[in-house]
């Protein structure tokens, strides 16, 4: 009998190392809900304190992942504009400095916060550093990939999401897309209209 015990003892923690799941451990798994909209997802900021993208629900909000080393960064400026422009009619827009490309991003927190405001007079939410791409991405976007599809992965620095007011992707855009396009400004508009 004792033998036995043993023997289902031994089973069962193969089973749970091999990477199965156990019964037990299924329902846990399970239970674990599956983000719906972009509300769910929180970046921490730039200079500090927490960027919770619930904090826009019912705006419109743009997702750049900026650099400060790229061909593109001129963007910051037409981005500041935009930002400007339209922050009073239900519109933010979120920068996301990422090294992924090309480690064009700066070091620390703390430059390229200077960097953006002598430069640029970035006003507008910055978050950390992050990783935009692959295994190590920030959950936002591999929540983006998953739900809205290959579009929203960056290809590139300055790679633009756009959220709706519900938290939902509504389109993504390339890093030539400029701040000031046509393209942008429809795409802004259609959404803060609610379509």
């Amino acid at each position: 009998m004792r033998t036995l015990a043993i023997a289902v003892a031994l089973a069962a923690a193969a089973v749970t190392s091999s990477g199965l799941m156990s019964a037990q451990a299924a329902p846990a798994q399970a239970q674990a809900p599956a983000a719906t909209s972009a509300h769910a997802f929180s970046f921490e900021g730039l200079t500090g304190g927490a960027i919770p993208l619930s904090a826009y629900k019912g705006k419109v909000v743009l997702v750049v992942n900026t650099a400060s080393k790229c061909g593109f960064t001129p963007q910051y400026e037409g981005l500041q504009k935009l930002y400007d422009a339209r922050k009073g009619q239900d519109f933010v827009i979120v920068g996301v400095p990422s090294g992924d490309f090309g480690g064009q991003e700066l070091g620390s927190s703390k430059e390229i916060a200077q960097f953006c405001k002598l430069n640029y007079g970035v006003t507008f939410p910055m978050a950390t550093k992050n990783h935009v791409v692959g295994a190590d991405a920030h959950p936002f976007y591999k929540w983006a990939l998953a739900s809205f599809g290959p579009s929203t992965e960056p290809k590139w620095n300055f790679h633009k999401i756009l959220i709706g007011k519900d938290g939902k992707v509504v389109a993504a855009f390339g890093s030539r897309t400029t701040p000031d396009s046509p393209e942008l400004a429809a795409a802004i508009a259609k959404a803060q209209a609610g379509a």
